[in-house]
């Protein structure tokens, strides 16, 4: 049985947080503008020493104060010459700015752009070799864009997902500096994890591991977006933020040709039940997809039948499913029957339906119909080689309790992971009977 009903694979509820707050950073830094405080220290000889201007350490910040139109994306930056710079303090009402200092202390620049349309107010402060301190202060604004974009995460909607579910990204307007808003993107993982980027058109990308995600892994997803310049004149406006858990792994590989489906739960075979599939015609598509959704029942319609399906778990946005099929019990097992849904029987059906989340994957395998990407959530239809060159950056992403990093795809250890369990098998997708 298949439903008419048709769903836009984009058709994702957004889940938003702009970030906002007071950061003071210690680290290395530059300065620039305003106020300065001096503090004179000691030479060996008697008396107190005058130091010379010439020889005192000297702070620097960019942007200068009294900036205005501050692009974002050329960022904070303190310098410090000699002497090292001891703090940097950066206050912007709603706006965290965290920043990295260099080995020798002289340098300091902040990690993020900065946000657009907001006044910011820098402080550093630096030690010279004599004994000298000196703080300097810079206050400036960002500029006011013409134009902005928004951009909604699908993870939000539960708690937890399955070991295959991607990262969905949407934006409101077409992306033109993808590998800008890519720079933009961090993930922080409880276990180390090896994906990508890939950009599905100008408006979507997703984040993919390049195996099955470990199950249990805790996931916290930062987009820090405000003053990212998307396309010319276009920034974004806001920091995006989510968390959520991979669950349990779960399994299907279901087979047009021997009429069973093989359920594999956290790593190990656990049922084997009679399945029927698609009769000729309908059959059901090749592909490793991911279950989307799921209701019990689901109303069914289409030539000649419409019946609410109980225990009902979708996998395609054209209405396949895997489902309680207590009409074709005799079949199943033996001979594909079905509209194009994977027909089960009951008890295994609801068994199934209750474990499932979505983000589970579901394989199929032998029929003479490959699947078509899109037709739901189909990015494991495509080999980790295509995956990450569709990253504007070309470039994989190591991620890890400490946050991500971007990395060259060939210094990445080869993956030991075998299919079904721990990946999927290459070109799935495509007709195999």
């Amino acid at each position: 049985m298949r439903s008419a009903s048709i769903i836009s694979r984009r058709s994702r509820p957004a889940l938003s947080a702009a970030c906002c707050l007071v950061a003071v950073v210690l680290a290395a830094g530059c300065s620039g503008g305003g106020t300065t405080s001096s503090k004179p220290g000691k030479n060996s000889g008697s008396g107190t020493a005058k130091t010379s201007a010439s020889h005192q350490v000297q702070v620097t910040i960019t942007p200068a104060s009294g900036a205005r139109n501050v692009r974002p994306s050329a960022g904070i930056t303190v310098t410090a010459q000699r002497g090292k710079i001891t703090s940097v303090s950066v206050k912007a009402a709603g706006e965290t700015v965290t920043g990295k200092m260099n080995a020798a202390g002289t340098s300091w620049h902040s990690n993020w752009t900065l946000a657009v349309d907001t006044h910011y107010t820098v402080a550093a402060t630096a030690h010279g070799a004599d004994g000298t301190s000196v703080t300097k202060t810079s206050s400036f604004r960002t500029l006011t864009p013409a134009s902005t974009f928004q951009t909604q995460i699908f993870e939000g909607q539960h708690d937890t997902y399955g070991v295959g579910m991607p990262i969905m990204l949407t934006f409101s307007q077409p992306i033109v500096n993808k590998a800008a808003v890519e720079r933009a993107l961090q993930i922080q993982t409880s276990k180390p994890v090896v994906g990508a980027w890939y950009w599905d058109g100008n408006q979507t990308v997703d984040f993919r591991p390049r195996d099955y995600w470990p199950a249990g892994t805790t996931i916290s997803f930062t987009g820090h977006l405000n003053g990212v310049q998307g396309a010319p004149g276009v920034y974004g406006a806001h920091t995006l933020t989510q968390s959520f858990k991979i669950g349990s792994s779960l399994i299907v590989v279901a087979s047009t040709t021997t009429h069973h489906m093989e359920l594999y739960r956290n790593g190990k075979p656990y049922r084997r039940w009679p399945i029927s599939t698609g009769r000729p015609g309908d059959n059901t598509p090749n592909g490793t997809y991911l279950t989307i959704d799921k209701g019990n029942p689901v109303l069914m319609k289409g030539p000649g039948y419409a019946i609410n399906v109980p225990w009902s778990v979708r996998f395609t946005w054209t209405g396949d499913y895997l489902h309680d099929a207590y009409w074709s019990v005799g079949e199943q097992g033996f001979t594909n029957v079905s509209h194009g849904c994977v027909n089960m029987p009951p008890a295994a059906a609801e068994a199934y339906y209750k474990m499932e989340v979505p983000g589970d994957p579901v394989t199929i395998t032998g029929s003479p119909r490959k699947g078509t990407y899109d037709n739901g959530w189909t990015e494991w239809f495509l080999p980790w080689s295509q995956f990450v060159n569709g990253s504007a950056l070309h470039k994989a992403v190591e991620a890890g309790p400490s946050g991500s990093t971007f990395v060259d795809p060939a210094s990445v250890p080869a993956s030991n992971v075998t299919s079904p369990l721990g990946r999927p098998n290459s070109d799935n997708w495509q007709a195999t009977g």
